[in-house]
C-alpha cells in the first residue's frame, strides 16, 4: 500500500490535454446550427440503439455532448422514444436477440428517418461478424444511410456522421 501511494504521489494527476480550438469550426457551427434549425424546424431527435456492442462508441456518443462538442447547442438532442426520433444511431453488431427489436425501432420511427450505423462493429460486423449469435453489421437487418467507422469513432467523427445524414435528407414540411 505504501508503495502505491508513493508512486500517486511521485507521478501527480494524469489527464489528457484539451483540444486545440479552432475558429473556423465556430463559423461552421453556426452554419450547421441554421442548417438544422431550417430542415429540421427547430431541432434533430436522435434515438440511441445498442444493438449488441461493447459501449465503447455509447461512450463516445455521450462524449457529443459534453461541454466542448455540445451537440445541443446545434439543436441536436437524444430522446427515448423512436416515436419521436428523426434519426436513428446504432451501435455494436446486431445480435440475434436484437434483430427483432431493432427492426420494430426502425419501423416505429416516422418517416423520413434517416439511420447513422456508428463504430467498425455496425458499419461491418468488426470481429464478430456473422455468426449463430450475431447478424453482422446494422445494413444486413434495416438500411442505413451513412457509416461512421472507427473503434470507437471519435466524437468529431460521430458528430460528421450525423451532419453527413442531415445533409443527404431534405425532408419535406412537418
Amino acid at each position: 500500500m505504501y508503495q502505491l501511494l508513493k508512486q500517486i504521489l511521485h507521478t501527480g494527476i494524469r489527464t489528457e490535454s484539451p483540444p486545440e480550438t479552432d475558429e473556423s469550426l465556430r463559423a461552421v457551427t453556426r452554419r450547421l446550427g441554421d442548417e438544422v434549425l431550417r430542415l429540421f424546424h427547430g431541432s434533430l431527435a436522435i434515438r440511441q440503439v445498442d444493438a449488441g456492442s461493447c459501449n465503447g462508441c455509447e461512450l463516445e456518443i455521450h462524449a457529443t455532448n459534453n461541454v466542448y462538442y455540445n451537440l445541443e447547442g446545434l439543436g441536436i438532442k437524444f430522446v427515448a422514444s423512436p416515436r419521436h426520433a428523426d434519426m436513428l444511431l446504432v451501435t455494436g453488431p446486431v445480435s440475434r436477440h436484437m434483430e427483432v427489436a431493432l427492426k420494430r425501432t426502425y419501423d416505429a420511427t416516422p418517416d423520413p428517418k434517416l439511420v447513422v450505423a456508428i463504430g467498425d462493429c455496425g458499419c461491418t460486423g468488426g470481429i464478430f461478424g456473422e455468426s449463430y449469435a450475431s447478424c453482422g453489421r446494422v445494413s444486413n437487418v434495416i438500411p442505413v444511410d451513412v457509416t461512421v467507422p472507427g473503434c470507437p469513432p471519435t466524437p468529431t467523427a460521430i458528430i460528421q456522421g450525423i451532419l453527413t445524414a442531415i445533409s443527404l435528407e431534405r425532408p419535406a414540411q412537418r
